[in-house]
């Protein structure tokens, strides 16, 4: 039902005349990345944009940028297409915002960036997300990502694995953090593909195009308030 509804709903003239999406430099979004997104930490960016009201204020960010995991590059359409993938790593909107504002602003973001470029974003079940703001922007889905135990250390949650175990074996981590090491299930995400510039490459995808989740989905507190301010004309 709610998936139906977000397919037939028109983009409300509110966002259209009122919203504007621009980008924006990395640093600009770390506020909003480090203290209103669930994670709390900083991805690799290398595109970043803003969502900003008729004022010129900014009340959303959305990044993107290279996906840590080698395999995941590959894995989409294979080494060929690797140097195309790119991850939309974060989307942070304010609460404040009018309905649909986050599917308006992923995407103004997808026709701003250069193309051709192969999109996978995740929605994590963990945090009782579908990734309806995906379907809604006509994003393929091609399941939930595999099980696995992410190696931790104490005092380093915040950071990406990738950032202290890459290249390092198991017994390589134990002698290197001792019991501070220790290894957590990650949280399966529902993973969508969406191919900008470059529909051809659909033919190529490696994974199987599946019918949309559906269910209740969840929100996060996310109503902490970056410090913002106008953009000068």
């Amino acid at each position: 039902r709610i998936l139906e509804v977000i397919q037939r709903c028109k983009m409300p003239k509110v966002l259209k005349f009122n919203y504007k999406v621009r980008a924006i430099p990395s640093e600009q979004t770390y506020e909003w990345l480090l203290k209103k997104h669930y994670a709390h930490r900083i991805p690799s960016i290398s595109y970043a944009f803003g969502l900003y009201d008729k004022d010129n204020i900014l009340q959303g960010v959305c990044c993107f940028g290279t996906p840590a995991s080698s395999t995941l590059l590959t894995g989409i359409c294979g080494k060929l297409y690797a140097d195309k993938v790119l991850e939309l790593n974060r989307l942070v909107l304010n609460e404040n915002c009018p309905p649909n504002s986050a599917s308006y602003f992923v995407s103004r973001c997808l026709k701003l960036l250069p193309l051709p470029k192969i999109i996978v974003s995740y929605a994590d079940s963990g945090q009782g997300h579908i990734g309806y703001v995906y379907q809604a922007c006509n994003f393929i889905y091609t399941g939930l990502s595999s099980k696995f135990l992410d190696p931790k250390v104490k005092g380093l949650e915040n950071q990406h694995h990738a950032t202290y175990a890459h290249g390092l074996t198991n017994t390589q981590l134990k002698e290197k953090f001792g019991d501070k090491l220790y290894y957590a299930e990650r949280n399966r995400k529902h993973r969508y593909i969406y191919f900008a510039g470059c529909s051809e490459l659909k033919a190529e995808l490696k994974y199987p195009i599946l019918p949309y989740p559906k269910g209740n989905s969840k929100r996060y507190d996310a109503s902490y308030s970056p410090q913002v301010q106008g953009v000068l004309l």
